[in-house]
């Protein structure tokens, strides 16, 4: 009896480590990747959609391109099925936005260049904009493992950011989705 415990907690422990170890993401950034690569690549960590809260400090823009309840087309894709999509505006933001690279809370490979978090994501944001190369600690969950870590900005650029909602290529409906950038939106 005691023999066939162990070996049941053995099996459980090497399925559970053979399960984590799947859970890392692809080290290669979205921009590295050929077009039909992106496809193949497992986002099944990303939460595409949202709850649709916002941080309370976030300001809503005074006159963006494209307004709440606006239909544009999306250009770039951050995820597989983005690009090309019909977007509703669900909101309009002015702040700064960034990219980063973190290594995920539960482990994993290093994510490069996500995109994107806001200044208001960002734990004890101080009231200038980050440079790249400075560390901070993100307090967004966009990704599984992302909540808590600490992240190296790639980039900054103050601009207007806008939650959506579109369907995949899959079909899938993806919700209040954070964010899309002004310049990866074009007009229906």
């Amino acid at each position: 009896m005691r023999l066939n415990n162990k070996i049941t907690a053995l099996t459980m422990t090497l399925a559970l480590s053979a399960g984590l170890a799947a859970c890392g993401t692809n080290d290669q950034t979205m921009d590295d990747m050929p077009n039909e690569s992106m496809s193949e690549m497992d986002h099944g960590e990303m939460d595409m959609s949202g709850s649709g809260e916002v941080p309370t400090d976030l300001q809503e823009a005074e006159n963006p391109t494209f307004k709440v309840g606006d239909q544009a087309i999306i250009t770039e894709a951050h995820m597989p099925g983005m690009e090309g999509a019909e977007a509703t505006i669900v909101g309009a933001y002015d702040t700064v936005v960034y990219s980063i690279s973190y290594d995920p809370m539960h482990g994993g490979e290093r994510v490069r260049d996500h995109k994107w978090i806001i200044h208001e994501e960002i734990v004890d944001a101080k009231a200038d904009a980050y440079e790249p190369g400075d560390e901070v600690t993100v307090d967004a969950e966009h990704m599984r493992g992302m909540g808590g870590a600490t992240a190296t900005i790639d980039s900054a650029e103050e601009t207007t950011v806008y939650m959506v909602d579109f369907e995949l290529d899959s079909g899938e409906r993806v919700t209040n989705h954070k964010w899309v950038t002004e310049d990866e939106l074009s007009a229906n």
